[in-house]
């Protein structure tokens, strides 16, 4: 299993300090922060943070992310295609070959379970037309929160199949997972192949329901049953990208390095019981 860090993980440091603090922890794998990126491409060239990452012997394995994919007015949606051709062009320079999609938020008055599914097949099937030239696979990462379209790995698993493009795959966060009432049986049904990317993270003892990114915590350090999960992944044949991903504010003013080898051990204490880690 590739153990890799995620730039949510530090938000207030720099791409180039993500870099250097993922190198420092032993990390061989780095999900790009989009934001960050922008920043940096916008006074660098992708050839350039191409020869940062081989500098410290990082590889790049995915760019977060194209927020809210499904449902966009159509001036909006080709902003969100003219954004997915844009990380597919930075991507293939990089050698990175996944982006994360996001669904959007259920729209205003509602929509059915077959309308949220021949929405999100519709938009995955563009936007894989789009990433197919770049050989570049969308990771589609449901999210658990009440508030989104696609909640489940259930749902998000039928909407993968139906789309049935060879570049489309799925994102399991143990957060969203958790927090949105997905069932230990259901990673089991998953083709482990379409499994892009597991992230890892623990979440506070709270209400489903009240769970926010912010709540996050380092593996190990909360209530979600990683070990039950990691079981399962192990069961179905999984071995791919497993990363840190956390969003909480109070991890942000840590030094990114020290915060990087901290959340390398406390991974590699939970997953290193299943599997064999790079």
């Amino acid at each position: 299993m590739l153990l890799g860090f995620n730039g949510a993980t530090t938000m207030k440091a720099d791409l180039p300090a993500d870099i250097v603090a993922a190198s420092q922890a032993g990390f061989k794998a780095l999900e790009i922060w989009a934001a960050k990126m922008d920043r940096y491409l916008a006074d660098h060239t992708a050839a350039e943070l191409k020869a940062l990452f081989d500098q410290h012997g990082v590889r790049p394995v995915s760019i977060n992310s194209i927020e809210f994919i499904t449902f966009r007015p159509p001036a909006e949606y080709e902003g969100i295609k003219a954004r997915c051709q844009e990380l597919c062009e930075i991507g293939h320079v990089l050698g990175c070959d996944k982006i994360v999609v996001v669904p959007s938020p259920t729209p205003e008055g509602g929509a059915t379970g077959e309308e949220i599914q021949a929405e999100s097949v519709k938009v995955l099937r563009e936007l894989a037309e789009i990433a197919k030239p770049y050989d570049v696979k969308l990771a589609f990462e449901f999210l658990g929160f009440g508030w989104c379209s696609v909640r489940t790995l259930e749902q998000c698993w039928e909407i993968v199949k139906e789309t049935n493009r060879a570049n489309v795959g799925l994102v399991i966060d143990t957060c969203h997972f958790y927090a949105g009432g997905s069932t230990l049986p259901s990673i089991e049904r998953v083709e482990p192949k379409r499994i892009l990317i597991f992230h890892i993270n623990d979440v506070e003892e709270r209400p489903r329901e009240t769970i926010e990114d912010a709540h996050r915590l380092l593996p190990g350090e909360g209530v979600i049953p990683l070990d039950d999960i990691l079981i399962r992944l192990k069961h179905i044949g999984f071995d791919g990208l497993c990363s840190i991903e956390l969003f909480r504010p109070e991890y942000w003013e840590r030094d990114p390095e020290e915060l990087a080898r901290a959340a390398r051990a406390a991974t590699l204490e939970v997953v290193g019981a299943y599997f064999e880690v790079e």
